[in-house]
């Protein structure tokens, strides 16, 4: 029985074959950082530094782009950047894209995490007694490439410090050992001094917060602003802003999947339920934020797969079909043992073939909004 409960409970997002194939194929991950790039704009950073904490690094492509950008805003301001992460395959892939952002911009502090929710934005555990496996790299040298190869030969480290293991209560994954990666150059350790989180020295509040799809679109709005965005918002320094990002469907991509499931729709809970949530939440402390959801001209963007003009035509090519239907499964998450039935029949290629004739190619849309720190 306690078998079936988690294959029940498993995480779409956690289907790696799935995922990769996704961001291979669409641009959501450019999408994400051009919007995180207008909440950069917005910030003023105060002294010591520029503090970032991305609630889901992935393979690290928006959080690589978010770096970038803040370090053309803000050229000679130590950054922080803090990252959660469970998966072992996205810290590695994650890693892979930051030797070039700390030889540009050498005042940068990475963090990595396998904390939850809640502990990540601390970088600590409920209990001060607990043990955490923290682990300090000082970066040598003052080149990318040396950076790239210290990196690769922490290979061991980090399968030690991200194994995971399927919880017993809920199916999806959890780390075995707690662990927290910092990540500087030595070279500019008296520089950073002030700002290097240690064990013992917890992280100030952050001024900016990314959580892009957080959560699984069918949990509860209870269950999302009690789990995720409340203690997201509490981490918030006085003018921070958190930028919550969730897919919103009505596009090409459930279109196709509601022509093989009428009336499905997994994006039921929208940004105005959402904050709604999120003040029951806050309670008292909702004085303290401005959480105003705006309409949809200023909080639906769209992303889309990646095609040539030459591939959408009266006959569409089996990989492009193959690609545009990935994407559509995985956005809206369909999990496996739904699929068979009409993958077998084939009826997912000609469903794929119309939408995607139908709308000269395949796009999605996300909804986002903002929560931020009144600044008393």
């Amino acid at each position: 029985m306690a078998k079936k409960s988690s294959a029940q409970a498993f995480r779409f997002y956690d289907n790696r074959q799935k995922y990769l194939a996704f961001v291979n194929t669409c641009n959501e991950k450019s999408a994400v950082a051009r919007r995180a790039a207008l909440e950069l704009q917005q910030l003023r950073p105060q002294p010591p530094s520029l503090n970032l904490f991305d609630a889901g690094m992935g393979d690290g492509t928006v959080l690589a782009r978010i770096l970038r950008y803040a370090h053309s805003l803000h050229p000679t301001v130590p950054v922080v950047a803090v990252a959660k992460e469970i998966s072992l395959e996205d810290v590695r892939l994650g890693l892979e894209k930051m030797p070039e952002r700390f030889s540009e911009h050498p005042a940068t502090v990475l963090v990595i995490t396998n904390l939850n929710y809640t502990d990540a934005p601390r970088l600590a555990l409920p209990d001060p007694q607990a043990e955490i496996n923290w682990v300090e790299v000082r970066l040598k040298g003052d080149s990318a490439h040396a950076y790239g190869e210290q990196i690769e030969d922490m290979a061991p480290t980090l399968a030690t410090a991200w194994q995971t293991h399927p919880s017993e209560k809920t199916g999806n994954p959890v780390y075995k050992l707690p662990s927290i990666l910092v990540m500087y150059r030595e070279d500019h350790k008296f520089l950073l001094d002030g700002v290097i989180p240690q064990a013992g020295r917890l992280p100030k509040h952050y001024d900016l917060i990314l959580a892009s799809q957080p959560w699984r679109a069918r949990m509860s709005a209870q269950f999302k602003a009690s789990k995720v965005l409340a203690p997201l918002t509490r981490a918030l320094a006085p003018g921070g802003r958190l930028l919550a990002i969730q897919s919103a469907g009505r596009d090409p991509a459930l279109e196709i999947i509601q022509k093989l499931w009428p009336g499905e729709n997994p994006f039921q809970v929208d940004r105005h339920e959402l904050l709604a949530a999120l003040r029951a939440e806050l309670g008292s402390e909702t004085k303290d934020f401005q959480l105003d959801a705006k309409p949809d001209d200023q909080s639906l963007f769209h992303y889309e797969m990646r095609t040539l003009p030459s591939e959408i035509s009266d006959r569409i090519g089996t990989s492009t079909l193959f690609a545009a239907w990935n994407a559509a499964v995985y956005v809206n998450q369909i999990e496996d043992e739904r699929l068979e039935p009409v993958v077998n029949s084939g009826a997912y290629l000609k469903a794929t073939q119309t939408v995607l004739q139908k709308h000269g190619g395949l796009w999605f849309n996300d909804e986002a909004f903002v929560v931020a720190r009144k600044i008393k």
